[in-house]
Order: structure tokens, then sequence, then C-alpha cells
């Protein structure tokens, strides 16, 4: 719907762009929607040396806004995805129009706090043999659709039959032997070992000045900002939490997910 203004949907890791469908469908008359696989994910390309960095994700937003003109834009965002469209809300304050994200800061204090002290040392050295054993693995293989639809409603009790069937159907390949993997580079199991330094982070966070909605499941478990004090580096954040839905709230309880993000964009 080019003649509306633009709205990204940004999906999580290990997920791909037909999860934002119905979305789509619900948002198509008043928006220009564009929802990208990003690297590694859906049908986009793989890296080719397996190394997904926080900052390349960003980049990749940051080329998609740029080269196909989108700003002001607005951003529904999801989990990973939610953390890379922070950050670039945060380089690009001027950019971004509204943003929402479901669960996309990352690491809690808490988890953040459990990493740090297991030192660099021994953090580095485990990637490394992450790595070594990724490159060796292959892809989990199913024998048809129908295995691969078990483990999607096993992830995500929450899914009805129709959404789990939906999300592997567009998330799944056939392999040349006739069995079925997911379409995500194996490689994003190994998350990178270095980010930006934490007081960069922040002030990135802090830089955000666009109207912003957090949504959180509260049988989810990811960290509630309003409750470890992430909050504080978010000087137009607001947080909504969602009871009986876990991480994937934007499928769990659609409905109400729908109106508040009518409402707030």
């Amino acid at each position: 719907n080019p003649d509306a203004p633009p709205l990204l949907l940004v999906h999580g890791g290990r997920d791909h762009a037909r999860s934002w469908d119905w979305v789509a469908e619900e948002l198509r008359h008043d928006w220009h929607i564009i929802a990208p696989d990003l690297r590694g994910h859906g049908d986009s390309a793989w890296s080719p040396d397996g190394n997904y960095e926080m900052s390349a994700f960003v980049y990749d937003l940051a080329q998609l806004i740029h080269q196909l003109n989108l700003t002001s834009v607005t951003i529904v965002a999801h989990s990973m995805g939610g953390n890379i469209a922070t950050r670039y809300a945060g380089l690009y304050p001027e950019n971004v129009r509204k943003l929402v994200t479901i669960e996309g800061l990352g690491l809690s204090p808490k988890m953040q706090v459990e990493r740090d002290a297991v030192g660099i040392q021994r953090r580095f050295r485990q990637w490394i043999e992450d790595k070594r054993n990724a490159a060796g693995r292959s892809p989990k293989r199913y024998p048809n659709i129908e295995a691969a639809y078990e483990r999607m409603k096993t992830e995500n009790s929450y899914l009805t039959d129709d959404q789990a069937r939906h999300l592997t159907v567009h998330g799944i390949s056939r392999n040349e032997d006739g069995s079925w993997s997911w379409k995500f580079d194996h490689y994003l199991n190994v998350w990178s070992i270095f980010d930006m330094p934490r007081e960069n982070l922040l002030t990135l966070w802090q830089s955000i000045s666009c109207p912003l909605m957090m949504m959180y499941g509260a049988d989810s478990g990811a960290s509630n900002p309003e409750k470890d004090g992430r909050i504080a580096h978010f000087p137009t954040a607001k947080v909504v939490e969602y009871e009986n839905a876990g991480h994937w709230l934007h499928h769990d309880q659609f409905d109400r997910f729908m109106a508040d993000v009518r409402a707030f964009l």
C-alpha cells in the first residue's frame, strides 16, 4: 500500500517474515507494510562465516530504511528484532515515528551479571567450542511437515493449530533427500561473544525520542523492564503486560495485541 505511511514488521530470532501475516492483514489498509526476512532467516541469505553480530543486523535495517526511503517510519518488532529496532531508533531518532517492541531488550540485568561472572576467557573459549561444534553439526531433519508442525506446537503451546501450521509451512524447506529442515541458519544458535559496551547501549536507549510501547507476556521467561529497572533508560516508554501469554504474545493474545497496537499507532 505505497500511498500509506510505512510500517516495518521485524521478526525475532529463528523466526521469519511470514510470522507477521495476521498482523499485516489487519493493518494493510492503513499502512504500507514491509516485513523483511533478517539475514540468516526465512528466504534471506545466510552469513558466509556464520557470524551474526547485532551490528550487522542493525546495518541491514538501516540500509533497508535508507534504500527504500522509509523515513519517518513506524516499527513493530519482536524479540531479537526489538533489540535491533531499539538500537536503530537510538542511532537515528529522527527517522522513527513510533516503536512497538515485544520482549525486545535482550539479556536481563540478572542474566548479564551471571554472564559477566563467567569471565571473558572462559566465555570466549566456550564460544569457539560452540562454533566448532556447529560446523560439524547438520541441521535437524524432519521426515515430513507434520513432524515439524508437532515440534512447533511443542515449542509454543499457546499457538492454535492454524497458527502453528502457517508458521511451520513458511518456516521450513525440503532437503534433497525429501526430509525437511527449518530455514534459519543453525549458526544462529551460537550467540556472538562480543556486543557493544553496556554504557554505549544505554546511551542508544536514552536517545530514543519517539513514543515507545514495550510488551511482555506474563508467562514468558523475559524480564519485564518495569520490574528490573531498565525502563529508567527509556524516556518515552510505557510497558504493557499480557496475562496468559508467553514470548510470542502477538500470537498468544492476538486480538488484544492488535487492539493495543492500533490504539498506540
